[in-house]
């Protein structure tokens, strides 16, 4: 009986360092939280070069853009 026991705990602990879900379901986790800081980065170096764009639009829209010649 101490055997048979002992054989399907043995034998549950191979099925468990075999497994690769657990360390698939990590690798998926760790590429998403890349993307999500290389989002975050690029957003964030973004919006000062959007910033002054759409700025200068409006300025242009508006008419009080200096670096444009009056008509």
């Amino acid at each position: 009986m101490f055997a048979r026991t002992k054989h399907a705990i043995t034998s549950h602990f191979r099925s468990l360092i075999s497994d690769e879900k657990g360390a698939t379901a990590v690798e998926y986790g760790l590429i998403v939280g890349l993307i999500a800081v290389v989002l975050v980065v690029a957003v964030t170096t973004l919006t000062g070069g959007l910033t002054n764009i759409f700025g200068d639009i409006a300025a242009v829209l508006n008419g009080t853009n200096p670096t444009l010649p009056t008509p």
